[in-house]
């Protein structure tokens, strides 16, 4: 009997965490015996090399367009090639995606489904004619119909695109004199999103869509800079949240992901809890960024998040029913951020890193680079990760350590006469 196929589209993208992701999706399924074929264009390829070398076959195709994906897919089929899986771990590649699993008869998503969860709006739509509690909503092609909304709705509001990633162009408005600014801010200002602003703190929950339902696998508390904008600052795995609360957010997590059709894949699910209960946000059908899968990792020993769906698939599961891998840990993951100005140096960071509990550090700046505010996940200056044994040590060794991290920044440009640099320790707000 001829080993399994996994057919890997998109891969990785250059930055660590998805690199760090996409090697354990390999690794889990070679260690299956599963033969892993990626496809990615040539320079996706080369730019994450050490993805590429895990791969058993690799084929030059942009897995951002289906047409293209299908087409690649159609030819292998009349080829006599098979697949017993597809994959892929980025929101805009998910068509790609369910075509692919489609054509080949494996499990997948549809393509009315991944489409309806990517459109913001339509989640909400879809959601709220399901039955759960959401904002008001609107699709904007122009700042008249922004300000229309407001003034039939109720205040604050967030503008944001129809479609993104990383909080870009997320902006909160407290009226109509905020919107010339929010819309200046977004990827595109004739197609967007203003709906009305929820008030409450924010989770997300991890899990995977197995043959037998939806299962999550653990509920994430998060910490978001102070509006207009909403970067994610921290993430602290399981959430401290009292039983009955928990198990009320799973339960409705569930029942989403069934209203919305949603049928396979790993997910990562945003939500709010506010004064009313559970407010559902945004919904996908790939792993949560910024650490979350290694957060898991560490809180669950053992857990092997892409085995779960392998060996679901090819009926091998070695979760009983109804079961779940058991929390035995705490991780944490903090974001680092630097005031506005030129990086004259970092101190502090070799000891911090040196802690015995940090699981991974890194800084993405460096002395000379010009920092700008803090408006978009792409604007942070570095994380730590840390495991304890519990949620609320692993929060407190997180911004301990965070803030004995030291940016020292000129706030002006460099001049002939440079200005003393000025010594800013990490803090939970940014300068002005």
């Amino acid at each position: 009997m001829s080993a399994p196929r996994l057919l890997f589209i998109g891969g990785a993208n250059p930055l660590p965490s998805s690199i760090d992701i996409a090697t354990r999706a390999i690794e889990e399924a070679r260690a299956r015996g599963i033969h892993v074929h990626l496809l990615h264009t040539e320079a996706a390829s080369a730019a994450t090399a050490e993805v590429t070398a895990l791969a058993d076959a690799v084929s030059a195709v942009d897995p951002d367009d289906a047409d293209a994906v299908e087409r690649w897919v159609r030819a292998r089929l009349a080829e006599g090639e098979r697949f017993d899986l597809v994959l892929g771990l980025r929101d805009p590649l998910q068509e790609s995606v369910s075509r692919a699993a489609r054509l080949l008869e494996v499990a997948g998503n549809s393509s009315e489904a991944v489409r309806r969860v990517r459109n913001k709006d339509a989640c909400r739509a879809a959601l709220a004619a399901a039955g759960f509690r959401q904002p008001a909503v609107r699709l904007c092609t122009s700042l008249e119909e922004a300000a229309e909304f407001l003034r039939t709705s109720r205040g604050p509001w967030v503008v944001k695109p129809r479609d993104g990633m990383a909080s870009i162009g997320v902006r909160k408005v407290l009226g109509e004199f905020g919107l010339p600014a929010a819309l200046a801010a977004l990827p595109d200002p004739e197609l967007f999103l203003v709906e009305e602003f929820v008030a409450g703190p924010e989770y997300s929950v991890e899990g995977v869509l197995l043959s037998s339902g939806p299962r999550v696998l653990a509920v994430t508390a998060k910490q978001v800079l102070e509006p207009p904008h909403f970067v994610e600052i921290g993430h602290v795995l399981p959430a401290e949240l009292p039983e009955e609360t928990r198990l009320d957010v799973e339960r409705q997590v569930v029942a989403a992901f069934d209203a919305l059709g949603l049928r396979f894949g790993v997910f990562h699910a945003e939500l709010w809890l506010t004064a009313d209960g559970v407010v559902l946000g945004e919904v996908h059908v790939r792993p949560g960024g910024d650490w979350l899968h290694l957060l898991l990792a560490h809180a669950l020993p053992g857990l092997e998040l892409f085995g779960l769906l392998y060996d679901d698939v090819l009926g091998q599961e070695r979760v009983p029913e109804g079961g779940r891998p058991a929390v035995r840990r705490a991780a944490a993951v903090r974001f680092l951020t630097a005031p506005p100005g030129l990086l004259a140096g970092v101190d502090g960071w070799d000891d911090v890193t040196a802690h015995p509990d940090v699981l991974r550090a890194e800084l993405t700046v460096t002395p000379g680079e010009l920092i700008a505010p803090v408006r978009q996940s792409a604007d942070r200056a570095g994380y730590l990760v840390v495991g304890a044994d519990s949620p609320a040590r692993a929060r407190e060794l997180a911004a301990e350590l965070a803030d004995r991290v030291t940016f020292r920044v000129d706030p002006a440009p460099p001049s002939p006469s440079p200005s003393p640099s000025s010594r800013i320790p990490l803090g939970n707000t940014l300068p002005g």
